[in-house]
């Protein structure tokens, strides 16, 4: 079971306030016996659930910044078992950008293509390679306008062949020379199909000759290497996307919901308002019961109330994350594991997850975070700077301090969603063509964070670090160490002085 296990009313509240004002640095968890005769994440199970319809074989979330998801992000954290949430740093009525972003992870892997790429007979092969250099695809299907399979085009039938006008045509294999199968087809009988004939490629057409999908021996070949990864019904990727409460929000929703996006994720910094709730009534009376996520909230309260608005997920955390600025500017927020404890609390028995957003600063309180009320852990920062991460590198000078030397370092930009700099790009302010920048209040920073390598290195490590958790809290699974936990907190949790604190958390 992935659902997080019920907790003791009595429990929980005097758990509740042995946690008050606190954060995860407050407290270690004491070791217990273990029982895994070996750490490794591809025999643990971690799963948990995101949304109410949703779950996740990983509990790894990277956040809706600009600054951090776009499709290569996506693409990375729905490989390896979490999933991926399209920033909306667009400007208003420029929806495209961001439904394309989410088009490029829904077309990375397939079970069975049910939109191939395709072309007509009579292209050029100039518009087939611009088409395949745009898609990134290697074979384009070639269709009559009315859908009827003709043949298939590749990369190798275009290579060395000159801008002559040639047609596509004219250099495609053709349908009596290809193997086709007629009618619907699952991800495993096509592989033994394509076995059999020792085929690289297998459309799928209806009875009358119409494409109806390709299998592709790429995409049954990944999905085989990737046992764990997040994906729908039909083998794609899952992605998310973030949208605004107000402005373009609900055309910005239609066409991401359209472009196959899997969860929508309605963002503000205040979610207990009356913006999220007229917002959230219409994403209801427009797109019904689709899959979505409300936030942010760190209150009992907060969460009441979306769960009284049809949230099927909630994002917890008001001013913990590294480019949030929100509690210094204003005074207000929640230590996140208060925040996480009296949100887990006011769930209660209703199963919607909560999504724990922010003050990860560790690997190790990712573990936290999933004991203290987390189904799953959003990250920012720790994604930040990573080859997947959107923006250009750019190298600053550094004094090391041990020589006195300066030495250029490459950096990446690291800045909070309600930073001006991102608002400024965004835009997304009601009226914001008659609003001053300068007079908004803005509750995050622009922040150069050290460029480092993949982010899927880094995603493995932090999978290691929560299995040795689950190894020390003497569980065999994610389920258990939160069973464990909640049975009796006093069992694990230490709360730590400040030179505790130093002594654990600092070096």
């Amino acid at each position: 079971m992935s659902a997080f296990p019920f907790i003791d009313q009595a429990i929980g509240l005097a758990t509740l306030e042995c946690v008050r004002g606190c954060t995860f640095d407050d407290f270690i968890l004491s070791p217990q016996c273990s029982v895994l005769p070996r750490r490794d994440p591809s025999s643990i199970d971690l799963s948990c659930r995101l949304t109410t319809g949703i779950t996740l074989k990983r509990p790894i979330v990277s956040a809706n910044m600009d600054t951090v998801t776009r499709a290569p992000m996506a693409i990375v954290q729905a490989e390896e078992g979490g999933i991926g949430i399209i920033d909306r740093g667009f400007r208003p009525g420029d929806i495209g950008p961001q439904v394309r972003e989410v088009e490029i992870v829904k077309r990375t892997q397939h079970g069975v293509i049910r939109d191939p790429y395709h072309i007509e007979p009579s292209a050029t092969l100039a518009e087939a390679a611009a088409m395949m250099s745009r898609s990134r695809v290697g074979t384009l299907v070639v269709t009559e306008p009315d859908g009827r399979l003709r043949g298939l085009l590749t990369e190798r039938d275009i290579r060395f062949v000159g801008p002559s006008g040639a047609t596509v045509e004219e250099r495609m294999t053709p349908v009596d020379r290809l193997v086709v199968h007629r009618g619907q087809l699952s991800p495993a009988d096509a592989e033994r199909v394509m076995v059999e004939r020792k085929i690289k490629k297998l459309p799928l057409v209806d009875d009358r000759g119409l494409l109806i999908g390709l299998v592709t021996a790429r995409d049954l070949i990944r999905q085989r290497r990737m046992p764990f990864a997040t994906r729908d019904d039909h083998g794609r990727l899952r992605v998310g996307a973030a949208i605004g409460a107000t402005g373009d929000y609900l055309e910005r929703a239609g066409e991401l919901i359209r472009a196959g996006v899997d969860v929508i994720v309605i963002d503000i910094a205040h979610g207990h308002s009356v913006v999220m709730e007229r917002a959230m009534g219409e994403f209801r009376k427009r797109f019904g019961d689709f899959q979505m996520i409300a936030g942010n909230v760190a209150t009992a309260a907060g969460v009441r109330f979306l769960l009284d608005h049809g949230a099927d997920a909630i994002k917890v955390g008001i001013g913990p994350g590294g480019g949030c600025t929100t509690r210094m500017t204003t005074s207000f927020g929640v230590p996140q594991v208060q925040a996480l404890m009296q949100c887990r609390l006011a769930v209660g028995d209703s199963g919607v997850p909560i999504v724990a957003d922010g003050g990860i600063k560790r690997h190790g309180a990712i573990a936290e975070a999933l004991v203290f009320g987390g189904d799953t852990t959003m990250l920012g920062s720790a994604f930040a700077g990573t080859e997947e991460a959107p923006g250009e590198v750019v190298h600053k000078s550094v004094v090391l301090p041990e020589s006195q030397k300066t030495v250029k370092v490459p950096f990446k930009v690291l800045r909070g969603m309600a930073s001006l700099e991102a608002i400024r790009d965004r835009l997304d302010v009601e009226d914001a063509d008659k609003v001053e920048l300068e007079a908004l209040g803005a509750e995050g920073m622009e922040i150069s964070v050290p460029a480092r390598g993949s982010a899927r290195t880094i995603v493995r490590d932090m999978l290691k670090h929560l299995v040795s958790s689950i190894s020390y809290g003497g569980a065999s699974s994610l389920t258990e160490l939160r069973t464990l936990f909640w049975k009796d907190p006093k069992t694990y949790l230490i709360k730590l002085s400040a030179s505790s604190r130093r002594e654990s958390y600092e070096r």
